[in-house]
């Protein structure tokens, strides 16, 4: 009898902000319809909509509805809407984007009408198969967390703490971050109850720090065994507009950051990207202007897990690099652009738990 299995591919950041959209999903489309499930994190709002908040990331977080057929063209089926932008237009902005996305089909998790409705997973049936999807969010400004009684997005967010590390005054602290643990309790039991009903659980953290390599924050390793030790199969992680380890814990795998997949962004004038590498020891790549988030956020890649009665029978990552016209191309085995970021790939995941193998045009994660 033959084995059933589902094939998941996940992608990073989604929300172009350049017209026309319809040339954005060409060298991946193809790819991406050989999946069973087809994950993308949603950026940015859709919507006519909403009033800009004071402490937002800024206007071009909220497109015109149109705009939204990336998504289409994508042939996605579960969409989070767990991002930092989600209430950067407010309540009636959110709440149209996610009556958008369920209006064309697609499965939305992450944000709702309200926290239970935020945190409630997409469940997908397939190949004789029940998969769960949950998503979360952790850099979110006040007001943007859902409540029982307010709109927004589901919360795993962290408190940051400033630690001497001698005596010496003036010598830079260590941050510490740490989980709120009301969302971390939140998120466990989310899990927990999903694997109930679920052969395998995907968690979707929008998480950890934007831009500068390497990096991740405390909270990002507590957070991840947390999801794993409550049932989580598989976690998917985005935000940082830069690709970040991948850690293995007790034979699950954590793809902290997939980075951007079809994302732009305003240029920058001179005065800004010289603060932009000042803030973040980072520099701009010339040649994408309108990917102003350092010279690796050209960088990307697709998660793929095959998954089965028992969870997750095989994890790997397909090396994707995006064009200068932001088209992400997906790299393929004697391409010397796919060694590049297979090593890439091995030097961000320093002092994490992993073992990286070609296979094919994959690199297999063990």
């Amino acid at each position: 009898m033959e084995k059933s299995i589902v094939t998941l591919l996940a992608c990073g950041d989604v929300g172009p902000i350049h017209e026309p959209v319809s040339g954005f999903a060409a060298l991946v489309k193809s790819t991406l319809a050989g999946a069973d499930i087809r994950f993308g994190q949603v950026e940015r709002v859709y919507s006519e909509r909403g009033a800009l908040q004071l402490h937002s990331g800024g206007g071009h977080s909220r497109l015109k509805p149109a705009m939204a057929s990336v998504f289409s063209d994508c042939r996605f089926n579960v969409l989070s809407i767990a991002s930092n932008h989600a209430m950067d237009w407010g309540e009636d902005a959110l709440l149209d984007t996610i009556t958008l996305f369920r209006d064309k089909g697609f499965q939305i998790i992450g944000a709702g009408r309200n926290l239970e409705e935020a945190r409630r997973p997409a469940t997908i049936t397939c190949n004789g198969l029940r998969v769960a999807v949950l998503a979360y969010c952790s850099v979110l400004n006040e007001g943007y967390a859902a409540t029982h009684k307010k709109a927004g997005v589901a919360p795993l967010r962290a408190r940051t703490y400033y630690e001497s590390q001698e005596y010496q005054p003036g010598v830079p602290p260590r941050v510490v971050t740490v989980p709120y643990a009301e969302d971390l309790q939140g998120m466990v039991e989310d899990i927990a109850a999903a694997k109930k009903t679920a052969d395998a659980v995907v968690v979707s953290h929008h998480w950890g720090i934007h831009f500068i390599p390497r990096m991740i924050a405390d909270y990002q390793p507590i957070a991840a065994k947390a999801a794993f030790a409550a049932g989580a199969d598989l976690i998917i992680g985005h935000h940082a507009h830069v690709p970040k380890a991948i850690g293995v814990y007790d034979g699950k795998v954590c793809f902290y950051s997939l980075s951007n997949f079809i994302m732009g962004s305003p240029a920058r004038s001179p005065q800004s990207a010289a603060e932009f590498t000042r803030k973040y020891g980072v520099a701009l790549d010339p040649d994408y202007p309108h990917l102003a988030y350092g010279t690796d956020a050209k960088r990307s890649l697709i998660a793929k897990a095959v998954l089965s009665k028992k969870g997750v029978d095989k994890v790997s990552f397909l090396p994707v690099l995006i064009d200068r016209q932001l088209r992400p191309e997906i790299l393929r085995n004697g391409d010397p652009r796919f060694d590049d970021m297979a090593k890439y790939m091995e030097w961000a995941s320093e002092g994490f738990d992993h073992c990286f193998r070609v296979e094919g045009d994959e690199v297999v994660v063990t």
